[in-house]
């Protein structure tokens, strides 16, 4: 199976780097799927969830915007900031996605609106990918 090299940068850390099958990116115009031989690409990505496919097993991690490029045989996402689920406080993502609701129901301009938002849009992505490894867990129980 024909495969792509992928790597996961922050400012502060090399979070992934291998082979992949398939990357699912939260682009700027919804869901962008990554697979071999794709055409060269330069876009933003919004916070959402990474999927990432190798040898039919899937992981997410939970990026909160960014770039993605891919040239030939290679992906580079560089995310503002990226995190896998074993590293998701369940808790703390869950009082920052309360304030950022808060923060949303509080905005006093479009520039206070368009900041919450986009929290709420990262508290979100750290939940979901945080829940997806808890129910992993539970079924391998």
């Amino acid at each position: 199976m024909a495969t792509i090299n992928l790597e996961i940068i922050t400012a502060e850390r090399k979070i992934f780097s291998d082979t992949v099958s398939v990357v699912v990116a939260p682009g700027a115009d919804g869901e962008l799927g990554i697979l071999p031989d794709h055409a060269p690409l330069l876009t933003t990505l919004q916070p959402g969830e990474l999927k990432i496919i190798k040898e039919g097993e899937e992981s997410f991690i939970a990026i909160s915007g960014g770039f993605i490029e891919v040239l030939g045989d290679k992906v580079i996402v560089l995310a503002d900031t990226a995190e896998r689920s074993e590293e998701i406080d369940v808790g703390r993502a869950e009082k920052a996605l309360q304030r950022a609701n808060e923060l949303v129901n509080e905005a006093k301009s479009d520039i206070d609106l368009e900041r919450a938002v986009a929290s709420l849009r990262r508290s979100h992505a750290r939940l979901r990918v945080a829940n997806r490894k808890n129910r992993a867990t539970r079924m391998s129980s």
